[in-house]
């Protein structure tokens, strides 16, 4: 599937005159789930994307907008802080995952819902076939992974406690897979001159931290913690005094930071109530029919 570049990230479609064309947003089930809760994600049906860090702006934009209206978003004020702080962050450390030579491609087509439970094999191994096909997008060459259930754990999990264990699976995977695109002779380029295969940019995303800093964009749930425990000591491994962060970093966010915090905290509150009172009726309800 990500044999042939293509012009830029989006997903297919086909048209009223039966012709396939890349001219939708690039689709993935995390989008879906937040629109679903009613999150605005600002990616209209028809939009793509020429550039790989316009695309990576509007996935930290999606987490910004999940944080401002999602009622649960945060816990309390230093939740708040502590969030803010990480999307700030991604921001700004954006440039040094995202090659600029890198900039305009190349884009690759695949599935961005390949999990073990879409995955049907013969009793020898061989894959026979995929579903959930409709998850397929053209994406940057940064955002080719391991799959992240390698080891049956949570990303977040993986970068807390986990990282050793997943990579010596990693590699072990890694091994399989460039032995199976030597054989298939499928490259990925970055420029027409400069021809290289899809398994060594994987690996190097991986040995530049690149991997970590996509699967948090992809993560609403998780990217935080993968921020914390992967991200951001890459940039202080050499600064020992680092805790003014969260003091600093947060007022960067947005001009109405304390005005979207009070709200969050007024959110949380009604939420909560909410929830109570949603128990509280359930239970009478099971009372009731017990009778």
């Amino acid at each position: 599937m990500a044999r042939a570049p293509l012009p830029k990230i989006g997903s297919f479609i086909i048209d009223r005159n039966g012709f396939l064309r890349l001219e939708n947003r690039p689709v993935s089930v995390e989008i879906f789930e937040l629109e679903n809760e009613e999150i605005p994600t600002d990616i209209p049906r028809d939009c793509t994307y020429s550039t790989a860090d316009s695309y990576a702006m509007s996935i930290i934009g999606i987490h910004e907008n999940r944080l401002r209206h999602q009622p649960n978003a945060i816990k309390d004020v230093g939740d708040y802080i502590y969030q803010t702080s990480a999307l700030t962050a991604m921001r700004t450390v954006l440039p040094s995952f995202f090659k600029r030579e890198c900039r305009h491609g190349p884009f690759l087509f695949t599935l961005t819902d390949l999990h073990q439970s879409n995955i049907f094999v013969d009793k020898n191994w061989n894959i026979t076939s995929l579903v959930d096909l409709e998850w397929a997008s053209t994406r940057l060459v940064e955002m080719f992974r391991t799959p992240t259930w390698l080891t049956s754990k949570a990303c977040d999990e993986i970068a807390e406690e986990g990282q050793e264990e997943y990579d010596k699976v990693r590699v072990e995977f890694m091994d399989k897979f460039t032995a199976e695109e030597e054989q298939a002779q499928s490259p990925a380029s970055c420029n027409d001159d400069r021809k290289r295969r899809l398994s060594a940019a994987m690996k190097q995303n991986w040995d530049k931290g690149i991997f970590w800093y996509t699967l948090a964009l992809a993560s609403p749930t998780g990217i935080f913690r993968l921020f914390y425990k992967q991200i951001q000591p890459r940039f202080i491994m050499h600064n020992t005094d680092h805790d003014s962060f969260e003091l600093i970093m947060p007022w960067y966010w947005a001009e109405d930071y304390l005005k979207v915090g009070m709200k969050k905290m007024s959110d949380r509150e009604d939420y909560d109530i909410r929830l109570r009172h949603a128990f509280e009726a359930t239970a009478t309800s099971d009372t009731i029919i017990s009778i």
